[in-house]
């Protein structure tokens, strides 16, 4: 009786044998459902081997093997098993994140057969009547003409008087089809110099892998350099995979992606999709029906058989990292990716990372340069504000109060730009020193006033704004500190005849409320923005020509040797947002350090500048990208616990670690307690990639072998972002 190896999502590194009467060489990447324990788990075979270590006898039977669906593709599996070996996770636990839940439970069935309400087989420009819509369906017959001719597309039932666009997003249409996938070229906007350079540089490379950093200032046309490669990728009958960092943030680029290429198999990939939507655009991208897919980090595992290129928006950002279960970088993977299927990646920025630029610098990357922007003629200025001499109304100099009350009467934008959201960071007694500290972790409650909570941004724990202190009963307690509502509140006073928005997680707890609050500020409808790093990212807005940044200079001084790079990224972002148009724009920072070189560098717009001397400062410490490091943490209920576990790790560790690589002691995080949980971490590092990677393989078998106690829970994070 064949044998099926299965890999499982259980947190043990190694995969496991069943007996199946039908099992063959092509069902090697077919999802399966299998006895285990007591109950069942779903997995992938991954092989078929001829014999097993475990007796005959003793193998249990498939219950069932997924044929509905096209099996994963080897090259998946060695993407997949790739991800394991480098970040030392199980195997089955990899699968489980890069697979959609309802194909993981083995129980899916193809996106034609689930759902048999627009399986559309009409060629050329036939009557789409014949296709037999259900009435709810018709509404959008013309829409879908529009769009091109309809080969074939799976969808839902259809409100009607739903318009297209908000039918694919939703996932109610997950493939338009057409001869031509592209705009006319009329409709296209024409390309700079330095971006018809970029594209012929990139699509006269060399054949094969190749990696390109695309750095170009804000506003620079970076988003028409991806939508010209992907044209011509698509016009090669090949697919292209689109990575953003976060994709509530992006709807401008999904739209944009969606309204280029009108007639192309668009499938969006992001954990926010219903199960059923996720799994229809996975089938698709796994069947070569996908001509792009874009979404988030997790898209990066979508099986595409005709790959041709992969395009990394945004590749500094940290969201590209996963900071639980499985801690892959998506941006690394879509670089290990291309490699592997020998196809161009192009990582694009205004700010790269600085191993990304680093890399450029020895040239193991492709240097592409935008300097220029492609509309406003020139970069906003970038003006320093020296606050050590100032009183600050709520945060806000007299400086920035006149900048803004000019916009107010030119009728255009202002963004005052503070990254804490909530009333104030916390509430306090003058009398006694109490202040609002959160049960479950080592944070504060932060004040929300508009609804009158005390909320922790760590935890989530929620309580109600006390009347009277809980420890000596002053009634007198005071906010300390200012977050956006504050400053919201304030500028309302100040200018009670503007039309004040915030714009932040809390007021953006949806996509609906997110793409609403864009809708109000593109047409006009917001004169002064309060927006938190939401608002940093890839938006255009025509009016908007004055950035106020308050807050800033907290990170100057943070333990984390990463926190100038991202103030730096941060600031230079949002500060794009600032004349964008044909209006020019204007950033006001105010700083108790106006002669930081951080800050000189920005008011130059010198990126090159500022990290060449980030990484003098790097390479001086012995920082990476000059070393290479992975994170054991430990999280128990009580600290000592988490500490005498890193401890003993730690003393296996220097038992085995070979010359190079440095061991150093545990410590307790900086937020120590989280979620009533008390956390640890123990570092360690080398010079080079290769013996770091092989200590850490030795190392975890011999921590897995470890008993430890029931309530502790340890975790490897390999090139960790957090330290």
């Amino acid at each position: 009786m064949p044998i099926v190896r299965v890999a499982l999502p259980v947190p043990l590194p190694q995969l496991f044998d069943y007996s199946s009467q039908d099992a063959c060489g092509e069902d090697v990447g077919r999802c399966v459902r299998v006895p285990f324990g007591r109950g069942e788990k779903s997995g992938v075979i991954v092989a078929l081997p001829a014999e097993s270590d475990v007796d005959p006898a003793r193998l249990k039977a498939v219950r069932h093997i997924q044929r509905e669906v096209a099996p994963l593709p080897r090259d998946w599996l060695e993407l997949v098993a790739f991800v394991a070996r480098y970040y030392h996770a199980p195997l089955g636990e990899v699968i489980a994140l890069a697979l959609p839940p309802g194909l993981r439970r083995a129980d899916a069935v193809s996106d034609r057969e689930s759902d048999p309400l627009l399986d559309l087989s009409v060629d050329g420009h036939a009557a789409l009547a014949e296709a037999r819509r259900a009435s709810r369906a018709l509404a959008l017959l013309g829409e879908l003409r529009a769009a091109g001719v309809i080969r074939r597309s799976a969808a839902r039932e259809l409100p009607a008087g739903a318009a297209l666009g908000d039918a694919m997003k939703r996932g109610w249409i997950v493939a338009v089809r057409g001869a031509d996938p592209a705009m006319p070229a009329a409709n296209r906007p024409e390309l700079t110099d330095e971006q018809r350079a970029a594209v012929e540089a990139v699509s006269a490379g060399p054949e094969g892998f190749a990696p390109w950093l695309l750095q170009g200032v804000t506003g620079s046309g970076k988003t028409e350099v991806y939508l010209r490669l992907a044209e011509r990728a698509l016009a090669a009958g090949r697919q292209v995979l689109m990575l953003v960092p976060e994709i509530a943030l992006t709807p401008q680029l999904e739209s944009r992606v969606a309204n280029r290429f009108p007639a192309a198999c668009v499938v969006s990939l992001h954990s926010a999709l219903a199960e059923g939507a996720r799994s229809r655009g996975f089938v698709q991208a796994l069947e070569g029906r996908a001509d792009i897919v874009l979404g988030t980090r997790l898209s990066v595992f979508a099986p595409l058989p005709r790959l041709g290129l992969i395009l990394v928006d945004e590749e500094h950002d940290a969201s590209y990292k996963q900071q639980e279960g499985v801690r892959y970088s998506a941006r690394d993977v879509a670089v290990w990716r291309a490699h592997q299927r020998k196809v161009p990646v192009v990582l694009g920025s205004a700010t790269p990372s600085l191993e990304s630029w680093q890399h450029a610098r020895l040239a193991r990357y492709r240097s592409l340069r935008l300097d220029a922007r492609a509309l406003a003629s020139t970069l906003p200025t970038v003006r320093r504000i020296d606050a050590r001499r100032l009183k600050l109304d709520e945060g806000l100099s007299p400086q920035l109060k006149t900048a803004i009350g000019e916009r107010l009467a030119r009728g255009e934008q202002s963004l005052v730009f503070l990254n804490r959201r909530g009333y104030a960071p916390v509430l306090s007694c003058p009398a006694c020193g109490w202040v609002s500290q959160c049960p479950h972790c080592s944070a504060n409650l932060v004040v929300h006033l508009a609804d009158r909570r005390l909320r922790c941004h760590h935890c989530g724990c929620d309580t109600e704004v006390p009347h009277h202190c809980p420890v000596c009963s002053n009634q007198d307690i005071q906010p300390f500190g200012r977050g956006t509502q504050r400053v919201e509140a304030r500028l309302v006073e100040l200018f009670p005849e503007a039309r004040v928005l915030r714009v932040d997680r809390d007021s953006a707890r949806t996509r609906n409320q997110w793409e609403s609050l864009l809708a109000q500020i593109a047409s006009g409808e917001a004169d002064i923005l309060v927006g938190t790093q939401m608002m940093a990212k890839g938006h255009d807005f025509p009016q908007l020509t004055l950035v106020g940044v308050i807050g800033a200079d907290a990170s100057l001084h943070a333990a984390d040797f990463r926190a100038p790079e991202r103030l730096f990224q941060q600031l230079m972002q949002v500060g794009g947002r600032a004349g964008r148009a044909h209006l020019p724009g204007e950033v006001l920072i105010q700083t108790e350090y106006p002669d930081h070189p951080l800050y000189r560098c920005l008011v130059k717009h010198d990126f090159d500048a500022f990290a060449a001397s980030a990484l003098d400062e790097r390479r001086a410490a012995g920082f990476p990208p000059f070393t290479f490091q992975a994170m054991l943490r430990a999280d128990a209920p009580m600290l000592d616990d988490a500490m005498q576990f890193l401890a003993h790790a730690r003393r296996l560790a220097q038992e085995m670690a070979p010359a190079g690589v440095r061991v150093f002691d545990a410590v307790p995080m900086r937020l120590t307690r989280l979620a009533r949980r008390e956390r640890a971490q123990l570092l360690v590092e080398a010079d080079e990639r290769a013996p770091l990677q092989g200590f850490i393989g030795a190392w975890i078998e011999v921590l897995r072998a470890q008993r430890t106690p029931r309530d502790l829970r340890w975790q490897l994070d390999v090139d960790p972002l957090e330290v």
